[in-house]
């Protein structure tokens, strides 16, 4: 099978990363992506982007089909990243003026200040929730764009690798098949001879129906010849090959097609009964196990 110098398939395995200045520090946004069966995105935001998540999901999504994509998004010795302070001047007010009535009522002295109202927790609070920063929300989005474009890259190139070294044992496999279908007629013709003079030697010089003998011994060189799976094998072989090229998600068509190539493989190892074949399936059987391998990391 030819072998093409390009590949569009892309790898499930990536990593993106970018970063840029933001008040006073830095903001920076990674992308990790493992192999899965589905797409899932996981994301971890700070306080001030969590309106942002399922936007940023989406966006990943549209971009990877396959696989558990993680989003970091952290802050690095910013300012002004969510937290923000509140004063309650009513509760300051009943507090004040409860103090003032158990002063006179106890008559206590000292006085009602300011360093004394700021220990009731109640009176300033932080507050944790997120704040609306345009600025901070352009800034994420473009890194996210960068570092999605550094995944696909890593991506298509891990990709391209997985297709040159799945080329390779396909072309093993396909060579194997040829092999197979050049001998499979002398195979079968040993088949009838050996049946023939063992079913000669058995019968002895007894009468025999020639004809029937040989209709029967035609069917059983029929069932051991493996024509019509070696011909399944080479189109499945085919569009394992054209998978390989197309642009965007492929994996399960070629785990299903693996599935279906290794089904061929051990029905050709059980009918053809010889022992230079058996050699050639045990091979193949080989090649295509690492191709499974390959192929479950391939989106």
């Amino acid at each position: 099978m030819g072998r093409e110098a390009t590949t569009m398939i892309r790898s499930m395995t990536g990593y993106g990363r970018r970063e840029a200045s933001w008040a006073g520090g830095s903001v920076t946004v990674e992308i990790r992506a493992v192999n899965h069966r589905f797409c899932e995105v996981v994301a971890r935001l700070p306080r001030p982007l969590v309106s942002l998540e399922e936007e940023f999901k989406r966006t990943i999504q549209r971009r990877c089909t396959r696989g558990r994509i993680d989003l970091t998004v952290s802050f690095t010795g910013a300012r002004d990243t969510g937290k923000t302070l509140s004063l309650d001047r009513a509760v300051a007010k009943q507090y004040h003026q409860l103090l003032a009535v158990l002063k006179r009522e106890l008559r206590l002295s000292g006085t009602i200040d300011l360093a004394l109202l700021a220990g009731f927790r109640e009176i300033i609070s932080i507050s944790d929730q997120p704040v609306e920063n345009q600025g901070l929300q352009r800034v994420v989005k473009r890194l996210l764009a960068g570092a999605l474009s550094d995944l696909d890259a890593m991506r298509r190139r891990e990709g391209a690798v997985l297709a040159r070294d799945t080329r390779t044992r396909v072309d093993e496999i396909a060579d194997a098949t040829r092999r197979i279908r050049e001998k499979v007629p002398t195979v079968v013709a040993g088949h009838f001879e050996r049946m023939k003079a063992r079913i000669e030697r058995l019968v002895g010089a007894g009468q025999i129906d020639v004809a029937r003998l040989t209709q029967e011994l035609a069917l059983f060189a029929d069932r051991c010849d493996v024509s019509e799976e070696l011909t399944r094998l080479g189109s499945h072989l085919e569009q394992f090959s054209t998978s390989l090229k197309s642009e965007g998600a492929v994996g399960r068509t070629l785990d299903f097609l693996i599935q279906e190539m290794g089904r061929e493989v051990n029905t050709i190892g059980a009918k053809a009964n010889d022992a230079e074949i058996a050699a050639l399936v045990i091979h193949m059987k080989g090649e295509l196990e690492k191709i499974r391998e390959q192929v479950q990391n391939i989106e």
